[in-house]
């Protein structure tokens, strides 16, 4: 039997509001993040992310007591990125609630932090927020971007998802930056490419706009599948995209 297809709403937090823009511009706000979350929560959602998008780029560490109010309000896991760059970052975070953390420019500037917090905390706290798009002078096609998708990385995506994976990170968070906030659909090729390299689950972000995208992206190997926009404003709810899943033969919980 294999394991259930995660449904996860992720909650883009910009100076204490949780916002969706299209490929990280004109951000529209979405709410109090601590209800939404709470909403999530009672919705059926089966993890939660949390990202300070505006952390690295602004160089600091995410609003902890956030993060606090909302791990004391809901029952599911909770995975938080933004600004993480060290050991005792992710340390402040689990303290705060967090069950699983984010790592992405802080991972890129220097590898070795992955191996530090995997041997320190196990590979299941770390998840690698991976932000690629199609870059045609990388080997594989795909390219690293960080600060929200504003700077290319100049690093093969494929090869830096196993890279990180071998170094300790438990699971990556894939997010197409092309197509991020389109909702014309995951980038199926790309999740594709990363599961054929790595051992370790991956979850599909970017572009999802109907519930065959959800199954389109589990189809191409997602084991877990996040959205933001389409869940925020109602388009879709978590219970649609789970029995939309269900009826193309992926369990669900």
């Amino acid at each position: 039997m294999s394991l259930a297809i995660r449904v996860i709403p992720c909650l883009d937090v910009h100076d204490g509001r949780v916002v969706k823009g299209v490929n990280f511009l004109n951000l529209r706000d979405a709410g109090d993040p601590v209800e939404l979350a709470a909403a999530y929560g009672r919705a059926g959602a089966d993890e939660l992310v949390f990202l300070d998008i505006s952390a690295s780029s602004e160089g600091r560490a995410t609003t902890f007591d956030m993060v606090r109010r909302t791990a004391e309000t809901v029952f599911i896991p909770l995975a938080v990125g933004g600004g993480v760059r060290s050991v005792e970052d992710v340390d402040t975070l689990l303290r705060t609630g967090a069950d699983k953390v984010g790592i992405n420019t802080g991972a890129i500037t220097r590898p070795p932090v992955i191996d530090e917090i995997a041997h320190r905390f196990g590979n299941q706290v770390l998840v690698l927020s991976l932000d690629a798009r199609r870059e045609a002078g990388q080997p594989s096609g795909f390219g690293v971007t960080t600060h929200g998708g504003r700077r290319a990385a100049g690093l093969d995506a494929i090869a830096w998802a196993k890279e990180a994976t071998e170094r300790g990170a438990g699971e990556i968070l894939l997010n197409s930056m092309d197509a991020d906030g389109t909702t014309d659909g995951f980038d199926v090729e790309m999740i594709a490419a990363v599961k054929a390299v790595v051992d370790v689950p991956v979850i599909a972000s970017g572009g999802a706009g109907t519930v065959a995208h959800f199954v389109a992206a589990a189809h191409a190997g997602a084991d877990a599948v996040l959205a933001a926009s389409v869940f925020h404003y109602g388009t879709l709810s978590i219970a649609e995209v789970k029995a939309g899943l269900a009826a193309a033969g992926f369990p669900v919980r």
